[in-house]
């Protein structure tokens, strides 16, 4: 990696990070980047037992000590699950998140996803990174002391849960990320989201984490040439960066398969 970057994964929940691209996370802290890893909510809903108040208290501790794992940072916007909204308010909080943060490289949320929350917040962080550069966007109270950034920075997607759409068609990425010498960390940090693991049995019916995490990697190894990766597509609309800064940030760890 040439030189020192900050990078900011901003997704909906707590351990969608961990779900999509804590692999890739791993490699960039290792090269020196500062990560790191914010949702939009704590997860108040992650739970068929504990109230709101304490599920959101035993989700932003799970979150933290997992990015701790890579020695990355933990925040939470404080929205509720189920309801973050494409709204002024929202938009404020995140493009002052992605102007103090002044990253160089985003990850979030496919745009078309399984869930609502997880398609706005890809929205919200589209229009921060776009808008982020723009000294005549005030972002609130708490973005007037950020300054906008002098560049838009590189944003990708992560594959989404199963790389398909509502609609069952399939979601293909075209840059990939070897994740096989950091799978094992990957696995470590979604572990620490204990409390989901009976509530994502419940309610999705995923009664093994780990096992979900490798058939997404092995899926993405397959399309690849790895044997375990990552998928993501890259953001390329008119003013945004169109080199590929996270092959070059992981050398031959990242694969571009769209030419």
């Amino acid at each position: 990696m040439p030189s020192p970057a900050n990078v900011l994964a901003l997704f909906a929940h707590p351990d969608d990070a961990e779900f999509l691209c804590a692999g890739t996370l791993a490699h960039l802290a290792e090269r020196g980047a500062s990560v790191h890893i914010v949702t939009m909510t704590a997860g108040d809903c992650g739970s068929a037992i504990l109230p709101p108040e304490k599920i959101t208290r035993v989700r932003k501790s799970e979150a933290t000590r997992a990015a701790g794992l890579i020695g990355a940072a933990y925040a939470c916007l404080g929205e509720k699950d189920l309801s973050i909204f494409y709204d002024q308010r929202t938009l404020g909080k995140v493009m002052a998140l992605v102007r103090r943060v002044s990253p160089k490289l985003v990850l979030t949320h496919s745009p078309i996803d399984y869930m609502a929350d997880h398609e706005t917040a890809s929205g919200l962080v589209q229009t921060a990174c776009f808008g982020a550069t723009a000294p005549n966007y005030r972002a609130g109270a708490r973005g007037a002391a950020a300054k906008p950034l002098a560049r838009i920075p590189h944003l990708y997607y992560a594959e989404p849960f199963g790389g398909r759409d509502i609609l069952g068609n399939e979601i293909r990425s075209d840059l990939f990320v070897d994740i096989t010498a950091t799978l094992a960390r990957k696995e470590e940090m979604l572990a620490c989201h204990e409390s989901q693991q009976a509530w994502l049995r419940a309610q999705q019916g995923i009664s093994d984490n780990a096992g979900i995490v490798r058939e997404m990697a092995e899926r993405a190894g397959r399309l690849s040439g790895f044997r375990w990766a990552e998928g993501f597509r890259q953001h390329l609309g008119q003013g945004f960066p169109q080199d590929n800064l996270l092959g070059t940030m992981l050398g031959g760890m990242a694969r571009d398969v769209r030419s």
